[in-house]
Protein backbone atom coordinates (compact mmCIF):
# COMPACT_ATOMS: atom_id res chain seq x y z
CA UNK A 1 0.00 0.00 0.00
CA UNK A 2 1.44 3.57 -0.68
CA UNK A 3 2.31 5.91 2.19
CA UNK A 4 0.06 8.84 2.98
CA UNK A 5 1.23 11.15 5.24
CA UNK A 6 -1.78 12.50 6.83
CA UNK A 7 -0.18 15.52 8.57
CA UNK A 8 0.65 16.87 5.13
CA UNK A 9 -1.03 20.26 4.45
CA UNK A 10 -1.70 19.68 0.93
CA UNK A 11 -4.38 17.27 2.12
CA UNK A 12 -8.07 18.25 2.90
CA UNK A 13 -11.39 17.14 4.44
CA UNK A 14 -14.91 19.11 4.02
CA UNK A 15 -17.75 18.55 5.38
CA UNK A 16 -21.25 18.27 3.39
CA UNK A 17 -24.73 17.86 5.16
CA UNK A 18 -24.21 14.14 6.64
CA UNK A 19 -21.00 13.39 5.00
CA UNK A 20 -16.80 13.76 4.80
CA UNK A 21 -15.06 14.31 1.91
CA UNK A 22 -11.38 13.21 2.24
CA UNK A 23 -9.28 15.60 -0.70
CA UNK A 24 -6.11 12.43 -0.94
CA UNK A 25 -5.49 9.46 -2.51
CA UNK A 26 -5.25 5.49 -1.84
CA UNK A 27 -3.66 3.32 -4.04
CA UNK A 28 -2.61 -0.19 -3.26
CA UNK A 29 -0.31 -2.34 -5.45
CA UNK A 30 -0.70 -5.60 -6.45
CA UNK A 31 1.19 -8.37 -8.39
CA UNK A 32 -2.28 -8.73 -10.33
CA UNK A 33 -5.27 -6.17 -9.82
CA UNK A 34 -7.61 -7.98 -11.80
CA UNK A 35 -6.91 -11.48 -9.73
CA UNK A 36 -6.97 -8.66 -6.42
CA UNK A 37 -10.72 -7.74 -7.40
CA UNK A 38 -11.55 -11.06 -8.50
CA UNK A 39 -15.09 -11.70 -6.47
CA UNK A 40 -14.94 -8.49 -4.74
CA UNK A 41 -17.97 -6.20 -5.41
CA UNK A 42 -17.04 -3.58 -6.73
CA UNK A 43 -17.95 -0.04 -9.48
CA UNK A 44 -15.24 0.57 -12.11
CA UNK A 45 -14.12 4.56 -11.94
CA UNK A 46 -14.84 6.94 -14.62
CA UNK A 47 -12.44 9.60 -16.32
CA UNK A 48 -12.72 11.95 -19.13
CA UNK A 49 -10.17 12.06 -22.14
CA UNK A 50 -10.70 14.50 -24.59
CA UNK A 51 -14.32 14.39 -24.03
CA UNK A 52 -14.95 10.91 -23.93
CA UNK A 53 -15.83 9.36 -21.12
CA UNK A 54 -13.43 6.06 -20.24
CA UNK A 55 -12.89 3.51 -17.73
CA UNK A 56 -10.24 4.54 -15.36
CA UNK A 57 -7.00 2.67 -15.50
CA UNK A 58 -7.16 2.01 -11.51
CA UNK A 59 -9.97 3.17 -9.91
CA UNK A 60 -12.84 1.40 -7.96
CA UNK A 61 -15.55 2.53 -5.50
CA UNK A 62 -16.44 0.37 -2.93
CA UNK A 63 -19.56 2.39 -2.35
CA UNK A 64 -23.03 2.51 -3.90
CA UNK A 65 -22.24 4.88 -6.35
CA UNK A 66 -24.73 5.54 -9.13
CA UNK A 67 -24.21 3.10 -11.70
CA UNK A 68 -24.23 3.55 -15.89
CA UNK A 69 -26.51 0.15 -17.23
CA UNK A 70 -24.85 0.86 -20.22
CA UNK A 71 -21.62 -0.17 -18.81
CA UNK A 72 -21.66 -0.91 -15.05
CA UNK A 73 -19.28 1.63 -15.13
CA UNK A 74 -20.27 4.99 -11.89
CA UNK A 75 -22.55 7.19 -13.89
CA UNK A 76 -20.15 10.57 -12.43
CA UNK A 77 -16.35 10.61 -13.35
CA UNK A 78 -13.68 10.78 -11.33
CA UNK A 79 -13.94 14.21 -10.25
CA UNK A 80 -17.64 14.74 -10.11
CA UNK A 81 -17.76 11.61 -7.65
CA UNK A 82 -15.06 13.23 -5.56
CA UNK A 83 -17.28 16.05 -4.79
CA UNK A 84 -20.59 14.15 -3.97
CA UNK A 85 -18.83 12.38 -1.67
CA UNK A 86 -17.45 8.67 -2.76
CA UNK A 87 -14.17 7.80 -2.40
CA UNK A 88 -12.05 6.51 -4.96
CA UNK A 89 -9.30 3.62 -4.28
CA UNK A 90 -6.62 2.68 -7.31
CA UNK A 91 -5.73 -0.72 -7.26
CA UNK A 92 -2.34 -1.05 -9.49
CA UNK A 93 -0.57 -3.96 -10.89
CA UNK A 94 3.25 -3.46 -9.87
CA UNK A 95 5.75 -5.90 -10.12
CA UNK A 96 7.85 -3.26 -8.08
CA UNK A 97 8.25 -5.14 -4.98
CA UNK A 98 9.32 -8.74 -6.46
CA UNK A 99 12.04 -10.00 -4.35
CA UNK A 100 10.86 -8.88 -1.22
CA UNK A 101 10.26 -11.60 1.10
CA UNK A 102 8.21 -10.41 3.76
CA UNK A 103 7.12 -7.13 5.71
CA UNK A 104 9.68 -7.23 8.05
CA UNK A 105 12.33 -7.77 4.72
CA UNK A 106 10.31 -4.94 3.01
CA UNK A 107 10.42 -2.66 6.56
CA UNK A 108 14.56 -3.03 6.26
CA UNK A 109 14.68 -2.34 2.57
CA UNK A 110 12.21 1.04 3.49
CA UNK A 111 14.52 2.02 6.32
CA UNK A 112 18.23 1.51 4.45
CA UNK A 113 19.92 4.43 2.95
CA UNK A 114 20.04 4.33 -0.82
CA UNK A 115 23.17 4.40 -2.60
CA UNK A 116 21.97 8.13 -3.90
CA UNK A 117 24.86 8.02 -5.85
CA UNK A 118 22.82 5.21 -8.18
CA UNK A 119 20.56 7.79 -8.95
CA UNK A 120 23.64 9.10 -11.78
CA UNK A 121 24.03 5.93 -13.46
CA UNK A 122 21.83 5.64 -16.64
CA UNK A 123 22.06 1.96 -16.46
CA UNK A 124 20.57 1.98 -12.87
CA UNK A 125 18.21 4.72 -13.70
CA UNK A 126 16.63 2.56 -16.28
CA UNK A 127 15.46 -0.33 -14.18
CA UNK A 128 13.70 1.88 -11.87
CA UNK A 129 9.82 2.32 -11.84
CA UNK A 130 8.35 5.70 -12.79
CA UNK A 131 11.66 7.11 -13.84
CA UNK A 132 13.17 4.58 -15.94
CA UNK A 133 12.66 6.89 -19.31
CA UNK A 134 13.21 10.64 -17.37
CA UNK A 135 17.36 10.12 -16.47
CA UNK A 136 17.61 13.79 -17.74
CA UNK A 137 15.54 14.87 -15.59
CA UNK A 138 16.63 13.16 -12.70
CA UNK A 139 19.72 14.78 -13.19
CA UNK A 140 18.21 18.02 -12.86
CA UNK A 141 17.94 17.31 -9.17
CA UNK A 142 20.55 14.30 -8.40
CA UNK A 143 18.15 13.46 -5.77
CA UNK A 144 19.92 12.12 -2.20
CA UNK A 145 16.78 12.22 -0.16
CA UNK A 146 13.26 10.71 -0.45
CA UNK A 147 12.13 14.22 -1.01
CA UNK A 148 14.34 14.89 -3.70
CA UNK A 149 12.82 11.96 -5.49
CA UNK A 150 9.36 12.70 -4.77
CA UNK A 151 10.34 16.47 -6.58
CA UNK A 152 11.93 14.64 -9.87
CA UNK A 153 8.62 12.49 -10.31
CA UNK A 154 6.01 15.34 -9.80
CA UNK A 155 8.30 17.20 -12.68
CA UNK A 156 7.74 14.55 -15.18
CA UNK A 157 3.90 15.37 -14.77
CA UNK A 158 2.26 17.45 -17.58
CA UNK A 159 1.22 20.23 -14.77
CA UNK A 160 4.79 21.01 -13.62
CA UNK A 161 7.15 19.73 -16.47
CA UNK A 162 7.55 23.95 -16.85
CA UNK A 163 9.95 23.53 -14.06
CA UNK A 164 12.48 21.15 -14.81
CA UNK A 165 15.89 23.48 -15.11
CA UNK A 166 14.70 26.19 -13.09
CA UNK A 167 16.78 26.45 -10.12
CA UNK A 168 15.64 24.43 -6.99
CA UNK A 169 13.87 27.48 -4.71
CA UNK A 170 11.73 28.20 -7.38
CA UNK A 171 10.91 24.57 -8.14
CA UNK A 172 10.56 23.75 -4.47
CA UNK A 173 8.16 26.79 -3.95
CA UNK A 174 5.71 25.89 -6.96
CA UNK A 175 5.94 22.04 -7.23
CA UNK A 176 3.41 21.10 -5.03
CA UNK A 177 0.68 24.00 -5.87
CA UNK A 178 -2.58 22.98 -7.05
CA UNK A 179 -2.93 23.34 -11.17
CA UNK A 180 -5.79 22.69 -14.04
CA UNK A 181 -3.20 20.41 -15.62
CA UNK A 182 -2.43 16.52 -14.23
CA UNK A 183 0.14 17.27 -11.00
CA UNK A 184 1.56 14.84 -8.22
CA UNK A 185 0.12 15.59 -4.60
CA UNK A 186 2.93 15.46 -2.24
CA UNK A 187 1.67 12.30 -0.40
CA UNK A 188 1.45 10.79 -3.53
CA UNK A 189 5.09 11.50 -4.78
CA UNK A 190 6.95 10.43 -1.99
CA UNK A 191 4.92 7.33 -1.90
CA UNK A 192 6.49 6.49 -5.10
CA UNK A 193 9.73 7.66 -4.44
CA UNK A 194 9.74 5.36 -1.45
CA UNK A 195 8.88 2.29 -2.98
CA UNK A 196 11.32 3.34 -5.96
CA UNK A 197 14.11 3.53 -2.84
CA UNK A 198 13.20 -0.12 -1.99
CA UNK A 199 13.44 -1.19 -5.76
CA UNK A 200 17.00 -0.16 -5.94
CA UNK A 201 17.80 -1.68 -3.05
CA UNK A 202 16.71 -4.63 -3.88
CA UNK A 203 18.95 -4.43 -6.91
CA UNK A 204 21.76 -3.85 -4.63
CA UNK A 205 20.93 -6.89 -2.95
Amino acid sequence: MQIIDVNDPSLRACTLPGRVIVSTDIDIDFPNRDAALAGVWHVPAVQMRQGERVKHLSGVYFQNIPIDPTDDWAVYNHEEAAKRGYFKIDFLSSNIYQGVRDDAHLDELLAREPLWELFEEHEIVRHLAQINNHFSTVQTIKPKSIGDLAVCLALMRPGKRHLIGRPRTEIDAEIWQPTEAYYYKKPHAIAFAASIVVQLNLLVE
